[in-house]
C-alpha cells in the first residue's frame, strides 16, 4: 500500500474531527508501523490530539500534513507544546489542496538539539543596549560590551544590535553582530507579514509583538546553520523547516510558495508561529524547494531571554 494512500478515510467519507481522524485503524496502524513501538505511538496520539485541540487555526487543515509535520517533531524528541517552544504546527492556505499545516521549528528547539549533539561548549545570544557597545570588529571577531549592571535599567534600554556567539568542544569559537537596522532590513526582506504590519499599522505577526525574541532566533539559525556542527538531528529539523511534510517525506517549502496564503488570525484566536526565512541557504536546500516566497512568523514563546549554557 503506498504511504501517500495509507491515511485516506475508507470510504471516501472524512472523520468530523481530528480526534476522530487519529482514531481510524488506517491512521492508528500507520502511526504504529512508523513509529515502531506502541507506547511511542500511543504517547504521540495523545500529544497531537491535545495540541490541536488547544490551537484552533489548525481546525480545517489537512489531517495527513498534521500528522506528518508532528511526526517529524516528534522523532526529533521535540514538543509541540507552545510553553516550550520547540516546534509548532502552522496553518497556511493551500490554493491546491486547501488548508494545510507546516512543521516549524522553533529557536528553543535549535538550542534542544545542538545540546543534545554534544558538540557544543557554548552558545549565546543576546540583545546589545544603547551605550553598551564600545567596538566590534568582524574580522577578528572581537567585541568590547559595558553592560548595563542593573538589570531594570538594561530592560529599559533602548536596543542597538544582536549579539550571537558559539564555542564547540573543539575549541572552535565563532561570533556574529547585526545592528537593529540591519535585522530591521532582514525582517522587512523576508517577512511580508512584517511588511504589512507596518504599511496597516496592524501587529499580527510576532516581528511585530516581540522583536528582539524574533532577532534571537534569526541570529541564532544564522550561527548554527553556517557555522556549528550539524548533527543528524539537526540536518532533519533545518531541512523539515518551514515546509509542509509530505508522507512520503517529501517536503514543499512555504518560504518559497506563492499558492500558499498567510492566515491572519481571529480576535481572541491562538496565533502559532513559524521560523522566520533566513537570508542565505545551503544550495542544496534551495534545489530541493518547488515553491516560492511565502510570509513565515516565528512565535518565540514568550521567552525571549538570552539562550545561554557552557559546560
Amino acid at each position: 500500500m503506498a504511504v501517500q494512500n495509507s491515511l485516506r478515510p475508507a470510504g471516501g467519507n472524512a472523520p468530523a474531527t481530528f480526534s476522530a481522524y487519529m482514531k481510524q485503524d488506517a491512521v492508528k496502524k500507520y502511526i504504529n508501523g512508523v513509529l515502531s513501538d506502541p507506547k511511542a505511538a500511543n504517547n504521540f496520539m495523545t500529544s497531537i490530539v491535545t495540541a490541536v485541540n488547544t490551537n484552533p487555526l489548525l481546525t480545517g487543515c489537512a489531517n495527513s500534513t498534521i500528522v506528518s509535520g508532528a511526526l517529524l517533531g516528534f522523532t526529533l524528541n521535540l514538543s509541540p507544546s507552545p510553553t516550550l517552544g520547540q516546534y509548532y504546527l502552522v496553518p497556511f492556505e493551500d490554493k491546491k489542496r486547501g488548508k494545510v499545516a507546516t512543521f516549524q521549528l522553533g529557536y528553543k528547539g535549535f538550542i534542544q538539539l545542538a545540546i543534545r549533539s554534544g558538540q557544543y561548549k557554548k552558545l549565546n545570544v543576546l540583545a546589545i543596549k544603547e551605550g553598551e557597545l564600545v567596538k566590534y570588529d568582524p574580522l577578528d571577531e572581537e567585541i568590547e560590551i559595558n553592560l548595563i549592571e542593573d538589570f531594570n535599567e538594561r530592560e529599559k534600554a533602548e536596543t542597538i544590535g544582536y549579539y550571537a556567539m558559539l564555542e564547540l568542544v573543539n575549541g572552535f569559537r565563532k561570533s556574529i553582530y547585526w545592528s537593529k537596522e540591519r535585522m530591521q532590513a532582514h525582517a522587512k526582506k523576508y517577512s511580508p507579514g512584517y511588511r504589512n504590519d507596518l504599511n496597516k499599522g496592524t501587529a499580527y505577526t510576532f516581528w511585530s509583538k516581540d522583536f528582539d525574541a524574533m532577532a534571537y532566533k534569526t541570529m541564532l539559525r544564522q550561527l548554527i546553520s553556517k557555522w556549528g556542527v550539524m548533527s543528524i538531528d539537526l540536518q532533519k529539523a533545518y531541512e523539515g523547516d518551514q515546509a509542509v511534510i509530505n508522507q512520503d517525506g517529501s517536503k514543499e517549502y512555504v518560504e518559497d510558495a506563492k499558492e500558499f496564503d498567510y492566515i491572519e488570525p481571529a480576535e481572541g484566536e491562538i496565533k502559532p508561529v513559524a521560523n522566520e526565512s533566513e537570508e542565505t541557504e545551503s544550495e542544496e536546500k534551495k534545489t530541493a524547494k518547488k515553491a516560492t516566497k511565502k510570509p513565515v512568523e516565528d512565535n518565540p514563546a514568550g521567552d525571549p531571554a538570552a539562550a545561554l549554557f557552557a559546560n
